[in-house]
């Protein structure tokens, strides 16, 4: 995405590009996303059709709400369904070429779809009890994350392209140190538990796993203990589909300040994302507003050194 002006983001720009596998599920699910620090903007279409953009789910029970419907049989349901979208094409037949009311369309039918598919999806309960110790769901201390980790390799199996989970409470001005440690008691052994399963599963060597935001901390702890943003020096990491492993790419300078080798940008990282995925970054576009569009815009190098 792009504040500026709003921009797809990565997970619509790679629906457009492969398309989906899932037929009863949306093709890009985004779990526990916040609505501050970019909202709907980090799983947002913008530009691209409606049928691209992020569907929002819960991490947990209960995770799509108004899955069942109590007045209606699904045949009935079914019925009601067909007439609302035959309403709507002839509406889109005066409207012709409208992303818009295709996505309502869309979204209609999808909807209608995940009725049946989510239950069965998110039924971790139907997981063997060393699965639930592998990501920690029975600990406090792991169990949020460790749920999103293990909704997302269900999805990955019902063939969902693209799936983005949250782990927020990063921001530490103050008490770095302490903040630090208990997030990362929170997500490292779902993390890891995730990676073992994807393994074990034979799923890792053809699913791509990154983990980043969107800067790091800088090199100084000030008064309260904490550390102010930085943009020029931070980590992402990558497992699985097609990466090098055990490669560390760049290096910072002797303070931990700034990036000094194997410098990347955000474009260099989203185009050897694509690049793993099967697709050319360059070639990768959509026209909008008189002019063709990419996830990379003008930029974009693929770091080969990452590559396996």
């Amino acid at each position: 995405g792009n504040e500026r002006f709003v921009r797809p983001s990565m997970g619509s720009w790679i629906v457009y590009g492969l398309g989906s596998e899932a037929e009863d599920l949306p093709g890009f699910v985004t779990i526990s996303p916040v609505s501050d620090l970019g909202g709907a903007g980090n799983y947002g279409s913008a530009f691209l059709p409606a049928s691209f953009q992020g569907t929002r789910i819960a991490g947990g029970a209960g995770s799509v709400p108004n899955l069942a419907n109590q007045r209606l049989s699904t045949a009935d349901q079914r019925r009601q369904l067909d007439f609302v979208n035959q309403s709507n094409r002839r509406l889109l037949d005066r409207f012709p070429a409208n992303p818009e009311f295709e996505g309502v369309i869309q979204s209609y039918e999808m909807a209608f779809k995940m009725q049946t598919s989510i239950p069965e999806t998110f039924d971790l309960d139907a997981e063997p009890s060393a699965i639930a110790d592998l990501y920690g769901l029975n600990d406090g201390t792991t169990s949020g994350f460790g749920t999103q980790c293990l909704m997302a390799r269900r999805l990955a199996e019902k063939g969902v392209r693209f799936i983005q989970l949250t782990a927020s409470g990063w921001d530490h001005h103050g008490n770095v140190a302490q903040g630090v440690s208990d997030r990362a008691a929170a997500i490292d052994r779902p993390i890891a538990g995730l990676l073992a399963d994807l393994k074990q599963r034979d799923m890792l060597k053809e699913t791509l796993v990154v983990w980043g935001g969107e800067f790091g901390r800088g090199a100084y702890e000030d008064n309260q203990g904490g550390r102010g943003h930085n943009g020029s020096g931070f980590t992402f990491w990558m497992a699985g589909g097609g990466v090098k492993g055990g490669h560390v790419h760049g290096a910072k300078d002797e303070l931990g300040a700034e990036s000094v080798e194997g410098i990347m940008n955000f474009a260099d990282l989203h185009a050897t994302i694509l690049h793993l995925l099967g697709l050319d970054h360059k070639r990768l576009t959509y026209r909008y507003a008189g002019r063709n569009f990419r996830l990379t815009d003008t930029e974009g190098v693929v770091a080969e050194e990452i590559l396996a």
